[in-house]
């Protein structure tokens, strides 16, 4: 079968609030762009867990692969997800807050052992990284992502010298 074939999300996404919706967005863009089923939600571990485990086990139960989950401040949304699902959990820390997301990465990254939490960097560019990566993990079953994961890759090492290629042009010299 087909990833695009898929009726129901492969992917959940969920944040603990909506103001975290902006960074999201950028693992969302990268699943529309591989043409990945997923959904998106807001849940928060601590003001609605109950929520926040009915969504997790809805997941699972329709066929979801992978949970990207997006908190800011010291916000345990991943762990608390990954402590409650065997499905793998993507973790990304939103910056924001006093600590311009340190605090969210140390409480994503630093989990028990048993409780893993594949965890990417602060902020949109971590979100982007939690798509490409649950699309990595997705093209284990489905072989045309695979394929299309080469692509993305060919497309962006030719952007690379393309802008290396501008640079002799205005007088710099490229490599």
């Amino acid at each position: 079968m087909s990833v695009t074939d898929q009726k129901t999300p492969l992917v959940g996404i969920v944040m603990g609030s909506d103001s975290d919706l902006e960074k999201m967005s950028e693992a969302a863009k990268v699943l529309e762009e591989f043409e990945i089923p997923f959904e998106i939600t807001v849940s928060s571990a601590h003001r609605s867990p109950e929520r926040t485990m009915a969504w997790t086990e809805k997941i699972k139960d329709e066929g979801g692969k992978v949970i990207i989950a997006g908190a800011g401040r010291a916000a345990h949304l991943a762990g608390v997800i990954a402590a409650h699902t065997t499905l793998p959990v993507i973790g990304v820390p939103i910056d924001g807050g006093p600590l311009n997301g340190v605090d969210a990465l140390y409480a994503t990254v630093q989990m028990p052992p048993g409780i893993p939490v594949g965890t990417m960097a602060i902020g949109s560019g971590g979100a982007r990284n939690a798509g490409i990566f649950a699309v990595q993990l997705l093209a284990l079953a489905y072989p045309e992502l695979d394929e299309k994961l080469q692509a993305y890759k060919k497309k962006m090492s030719d952007g690379v010298a393309e802008k290396a290629a501008r640079l002799k042009e205005v007088g710099y010299e490229n490599y």
